[in-house]
């Protein structure tokens, strides 16, 4: 698995771009190292801060905090284990702890380090351009340090940044070729470009590289089931739990596999166990989501608003703000009324206020989704007024930032509110800019016809149909694209 994560459309593209732009464009004077260094008075704070490295490499994402958070009471100045904690807990007062930690250590680091804890505290502070100019200069700095090109290019992964993602990822192989982490990071990138044959290349070497560990068997079965071979999906991820029976992701890729599949109820249960056995309070809340959609997918819609609203209630009383407002976000996807969506919408967006711990980025990234299906909604519902306003606070989100979450909003919201008016050729510009959600590919279908370009169509049709993502857009879309033309 992997971590699993306006401004006018030509500047928006620009700034799209030059995050895929060359890197080292400062000229910082190469370390004396060739890895980054790790400022420590205790050997056996370094011992854990690198094993949490190795095991964050290897996906057991809750064992790795554990690590770290072993690592600052060994040595509580380990600043760097500070920022690894704020980077992947699912904690928000935890990340919001060991971020103000980390920063108030970073005075006291090598340049490297205090890069690094820029990047990640800069990002999260909502200053994405900050944080990537920061992670940058420590690339710049440390070009030979394979595990900061592996972190840096699966962050940008869960930022959809895969094109540089897949740059850093090379660069990693380079230095080396049977480098598990990067091998397993390329093959996703491989994959979501649907180069299958070169995804399933690169896990059977990450299978043979690790075969006593879960995840290679877990990656593989996600992008056997990316591919549309669920049966094989199914037996890779009960390959990773015969390995690892605590490894819960593959429980969960159980129950997202049956739930693709049509076997809701058995869906169900897998996805049960997998919240019975989940290791944070924020992934058993996600897990609960999930197990939510299969009544979606069933088309009962009553049950699938009982259990998301009781996630919502739960994730309050937890203090889970992301989690709250993505229970009642999702709740407004499927509403057949636009007024009730609209009002789930308006309590998605007060979930993120309830707590200064969330972060910036967090909220941000969630409420670009809450304002897009608002725009949509709004627009349906025949109040153009509201829908502009979503657009526009849209474009004041993307003006500030270059996350690519928040760019793939702003972009399907204005394609979708062009396709409204009718102007295709306005409205492609900005859809293909967001083109890996069902809804915009469903609206580029109609504008690829409207426009008379055939062969754009198809690819996108083909891409529609192929779509085997376990999210609320794919429930929503696909089954019924396959139902209207059934993939050949």
């Amino acid at each position: 698995m992997p971590r699993s994560f306006s401004m006018k459309s030509c500047v928006v593209f620009a700034l799209a771009l030059s995050l895929a732009a060359p890197l080292y464009a400062h000229h910082l004077k190469k370390a004396e190292t060739s890895t980054l260094p790790v400022t420590t008075s205790s050997s056996k704070a370094r011992e854990l801060y690198d094993k949490g490295i190795a095991d964050y490499e290897n996906l057991y994402l809750e064992r790795c905090n554990e690590d770290w958070r072993a690592a600052v009471k060994e040595d509580p100045k380990l600043a760097l284990a500070w920022a690894w904690i704020a980077f992947n807990s699912g904690n928000p007062q935890e990340v919001s702890d060991a971020r103000a930690k980390a920063k108030a250590l970073a005075p006291q680091l090598t340049p490297g380090e205090q890069l690094m804890v820029a990047w990640i505290s800069k990002v999260q502070e909502g200053d994405f351009l900050g944080g990537i100019t920061a992670m940058n200069d420590m690339l710049e700095m440390y070009p030979h340090d394979k595990h900061l090109l592996y972190l840096a290019g699966n962050w940008l992964m869960g930022e959809n940044g895969n094109d540089q993602a897949q740059r850093f990822m090379e660069k990693a192989l380079v230095i080396d070729k049977n480098y598990p982490a990067a091998l397993n990071d390329l093959a996703y990138v491989d994959a979501r470009n649907r180069k299958f044959d070169k995804a399933f290349a690169a896990m059977d070497r990450y299978v043979a590289l690790l075969p006593k560990e879960p995840n290679p068997q877990d990656s593989y079965g996600e992008l056997l089931r990316m591919s549309g071979n669920f049966e094989g999906a199914l037996t890779h991820y009960r390959a990773a739990l015969k390995i690892d029976p605590d490894f819960v992701s593959s429980q969960l890729g159980l129950g997202d596999t049956n739930a693709l599949m049509g076997n809701q109820e058995q869906a169900r249960a897998e996805y049960d166990k997998a919240i019975r056995f989940a290791h944070t309070e924020a992934d058993r809340l996600t897990y609960g989501m999930q197990r939510a959609m299969t009544f979606v997918r069933e088309g009962n819609f009553a049950e699938a608003d009982k259990n998301l609203q009781e996630i919502a209630e739960t994730a309050h009383a937890k203090e889970q703000d992301l989690q709250e407002a993505q229970a009642l976000r999702q709740m407004a996807e499927y509403q057949a009324d636009d007024s009730a969506a609209l009002k789930h919408l308006k309590l998605a967006e007060e979930s993120l206020s309830h707590r200064s711990t969330i972060s910036t980025s967090d909220r941000d990234e969630e409420m670009s989704r809450i304002l897009r299906i608002r725009a949509v909604r709004a627009a349906r519902a025949g109040n153009q007024t509201i829908a502009d306003q979503a657009l526009h606070q849209l474009e004041v989100l993307a003006n500030g930032s270059r996350n690519r979450v928040i760019q793939s909003s702003y972009h399907g919201a204005a394609g979708a509110l062009l396709m409204d008016q009718k102007k295709y050729e306005d409205a492609i510009a900005h859809l293909e800019e967001d083109q890996d959600n069902p809804f915009t590919m469903e609206l580029l279908v109609q504008a690829y016809y409207q426009t008379f370009q055939p062969d754009k169509l198809h690819d996108v049709e083909v891409r529609l149909r192929g779509t085997n993502v376990p999210t609320m857009e794919q429930a929503l879309v696909v089954p019924a694209a396959r139902a209207r033309r059934p993939t050949s």
